[in-house]
């Protein structure tokens, strides 16, 4: 008896691995868009799910971005429980806020899916492809964002799981048409106007045919091996944070020892947990230089209205005084 098609079997592997390594307790969420990524991983979740006794919920959210969205979402739900899901359920959302339509929506897309977790507590499984990684790597290169940037999306980064980081877009599409489903494709994907799309359609392709091809599992590959690194250092940092943290601040002398990788890696843990956000690489290099380049100069203004100051051997974050 024959098996199943090749990229049914590809997705499925992916799925399998996964769940073995992020051993969910009794079920598992599959966040389903309609396209052939997110339907392709429904199906693999609910075969391979199912058969080790999970629930496997979809989740499709409806942005309301787009005319017929709330179909679209709930043509989404049926299919997914079609391709075996135990419930389906369609989120609605309101995209607003800063940053563009496609940083709102994401916004407001996670934090739906986080909020459908019982206390906020579970496992999501997305679609991102070994293609959206490559994408992914591609941006932070050219933002000149930095190596944790560079290093692309864990595979597990609780709440959530990409279980198909190592599958290619092209695979999830034959994995549909095997399937026998005709995926949803968003307008969205091939609007010029958003930088993911250009990457997409222009970039990548014209990369791979001056190195001719393999660019994206290169890129994906580079991801791979910048976030050992990127978890190794953090682990180091987290030693020096033990030691340097005190009540009044951060011990320069701690800091002053390691070098400055090492250091701004705990500058930057200690900025985001006193209530920094928004923080630059040229934020953490201006609180850096309060330990590697003192020279009695003043406080670093940083996002949030607060001041990162150097005073007595120690660094503090604080509100500025108010002169009225």
């Amino acid at each position: 008896m024959s098996g199943p098609d090749p990229a049914i079997a590809a997705v499925r592997t992916a799925v399998r691995d996964f769940l073995k390594s992020a051993d969910p307790r009794d079920e598992v969420c599959v966040a389903v868009s309609g396209g052939a990524d997110s339907l392709a991983l429904a199906e693999a979740t609910a075969f391979v799910g199912t058969r080790a006794g999970l629930k496997v919920r979809a989740l499709v959210v409806d942005h309301g971005l787009q005319d017929g969205s709330a179909e679209t979402a709930a043509k989404a739900a049926d299919t997914a429980r079609e391709l075996g899901v135990d419930t389906a359920e369609v989120l609605k959302v309101t995209v607003e806020g800063a940053g563009g339509p496609e940083a709102a929506a994401r916004r407001a897309r996670y934090r739906a899916l986080r909020s459908a977790l019982p206390d906020g507590h579970g496992l999501v499984l997305l679609g991102h492809t070994l293609d959206d990684q490559a994408e992914t790597v591609l941006l932070g290169l050219g933002r000149g964002s930095g190596p944790r940037s560079v290093a692309g999306m864990r595979p597990h980064d609780p709440p959530w799981g990409r279980p198909l980081l190592t599958v290619t877009r092209v695979t999830t599409r034959k994995a549909c048409r095997a399937l026998g489903v005709e995926p949803w494709q968003d307008p969205h994907n091939a609007d010029p106007r958003f930088t993911r799309v250009r990457l997409r359609t222009e970039v990548l392709p014209l990369l791979e045919d001056v190195l001719s091809g393999g660019v994206a599992a290169s890129l994906a590959r580079t991801a791979a091996q910048l976030r050992e690194d990127t978890e190794a250092l953090d682990t180091l940092a987290d030693e020096v944070y033990l030691r340097a943290f005190t009540e009044e601040g951060l011990d320069v002398a701690v800091l002053a020892t390691d070098p400055p990788a090492l250091r701004r890696r705990v500058l930057r843990r200690w900025l985001l947990d006193s209530g920094v956000r928004e923080l630059t690489d040229a934020h953490l290099r201006s609180v850096d230089a309060l330990v590697g380049n003192w020279r009695g100069q003043g406080g670093v203004w940083l996002p949030g209205d607060l001041v990162a100051k150097r005073a007595h051997g120690r660094l503090s974050v604080e509100a500025p005084q108010s002169t009225t």
